[in-house]
């Protein structure tokens, strides 16, 4: 039943719904991207390289599990009713998987430590396929563009918010001794041993289980249909024919291909843009942190802005600007090294001002990479509700299931391509030169592609 039908959700559940974003991003934002990302490529491994092979290869093994299982659990959710019993079990797991992280000290064993993130990453993402599947339900679909957008600017929100605790409260510069903020950490962390990063797991942890609540307390959930043995085996019989189904329904199946593409790019992206970053410029915990605040702080206007734009002009537009904006900033970022930005037809100054960012190449990296924090909200919120629009609550479930197979069945092959590159020519710049590809060739099948999906154009 679609929110129409179904008549008018209470504020405090669209609220709820809206804050499991800002429960789930600092996992993103704070491990994945900007703390412990890269400290595990630049302190776990010797080498930079094998670092960003390593973390590479992690993420993609993640991206087999979930492209494998989503849709089949997507078409169970559709079959049982429920989605918030799903939602809680993989919350449970994530929690204690990066609980987990706090072992894992330069040196140590890398298996486990990648198991642990790899482990969270698949119960995040599952967590993503049930609750995105709520929305047609839960939100009338003249809104569902500003509504997404907006909750992901407070995933953002949240996710920098946990970022400035981590570099603002707790990690120490090594020379002053002192946090970003000037101030003695909170708590005695050993940036030797990589506690400062190291606690970034347990820290997003408790963020999500506290903000969690609100959805499993107050969210309306769709009623139970069948029990869940039943629907296991009506929802793997569902998937046959929900890819049947889709053969006849060409405009979903090419923005599903598109999007496959084009969330390949950006997964990439922001799992190892900051390692990238960290390897290149030798960026301490304090740099990158501040890097991925900067990032986070245009990344919030930009959701607010493009759920605006949604509205009126269509989810369709928002991410084909977004996908251009990203293509122009991927470009930008791997032409930039010390002394130079574009790829050398614009030397710049090689002396280190001292403090933070101090060369001019480190300027020039933080300008192209706050159009990445520009567009990287606005192309998943608005291709979230791009299926949204064109699918009803009573499909959802099997839909937004095969939208995390579109953002997961070749998600190995661009963080493999950039790990494999990256290997087989010992440079980090080359390797995440690969991202473009994704973006490019997954805009040019958007374009082609109707609006709503399920329309002619």
């Amino acid at each position: 039943m679609d929110a129409e039908a179904r008549g008018p959700v209470p504020r405090r559940g669209i609220i709820g719904w809206m804050l499991f974003d800002w429960a789930a991003q600092p996992f993103f934002t704070v491990v994945t991207t900007f703390v412990f990302g890269p400290y595990f490529v630049s302190r776990m491994v010797a080498d930079p390289a094998a670092g960003q092979a390593a973390w590479g290869y992690g993420i993609a093994a993640g991206g087999i599990l979930i492209a494998i299982l989503s849709p089949v659990l997507g078409s169970i959710a559709d079959r049982a009713g429920p989605r918030k019993p799903w939602i809680a079990a993989f919350a449970v797991l994530k929690i204690l998987c990066l609980c987990s992280l706090w072992l894992a000290e330069p040196g140590s064993a890398v298996v486990p430590v990648l198991l642990a993130f790899v482990l969270a990453q698949v119960a995040a993402e599952f967590s993503i396929v049930f609750n995105d599947s709520m929305m047609p339900a839960l939100i009338d679909k003249k809104e569902i563009g500003n509504v997404s957008n907006i909750a992901w600017g407070l995933g953002y929100l949240g996710g920098m918010l946990v970022l400035i605790f981590v570099v603002g409260f707790l990690a120490v510069s090594p020379e002053t001794g002192k946090t970003l903020l000037g101030v003695e950490p909170l708590i005695a962390l050993d940036p030797a041993k990589g506690e400062d990063a190291r606690i970034s797991g347990p820290l997003s942890a408790l963020w999500y289980f506290v903000f969690l609540l609100p959805l499993l307390l107050f969210t309306p959930d769709a009623r139970k249909m069948m029990p869940l043995a039943a629907a296991v085996r009506a929802g793997i019989a569902d998937l046959a024919g929900t890819i049947r189904e889709a053969r006849e329904r060409a405009g979903i199946v090419r923005f599903l291909v598109a999007r496959m593409i084009y969330q390949d790019g950006v997964n990439a992206l922001l799992a190892l843009g900051g390692g990238f970053a960290t390897a290149m410029f030798g960026w301490s915990i304090t740099e990158i942190g501040l890097y991925g605040i900067l990032l986070n702080v245009v990344a919030i206007p930009g959701c607010l802005i493009a759920g605006r734009l949604d509205n009126l002009l269509g989810s369709k537009k928002v991410v084909v600007l977004s996908l251009i904006v990203l293509s122009i900033a991927t470009i930008g970022i791997v032409s930039t090294g010390p002394g130079y930005t574009l790829f050398g037809a614009l030397p710049l100054p090689g002396e280190d001002s001292g403090g933070l960012f101090g060369t001019p190449a480190e300027l020039a990296y933080i300008a192209f990479g706050l159009l990445i924090g520009l567009a990287f909200g606005p192309v998943q919120a608005s291709s979230r509700s791009y299926l949204a629009r064109s699918v009803s609550a009573d499909e959802a479930g099997r839909y937004f299931g095969l939208y995390a197979l579109s953002g997961r069945a070749t998600s190995f092959l661009a963080p493999f391509l950039v790990a494999s590159v990256t290997a087989l020519t010992a440079s980090p710049r080359v390797g995440i030169a690969t991202v473009v590809l994704f973006l490019l060739v997954g805009l040019y099948l958007l374009l082609r592609t109707p609006y709503p999906a399920d329309g002619v154009g």
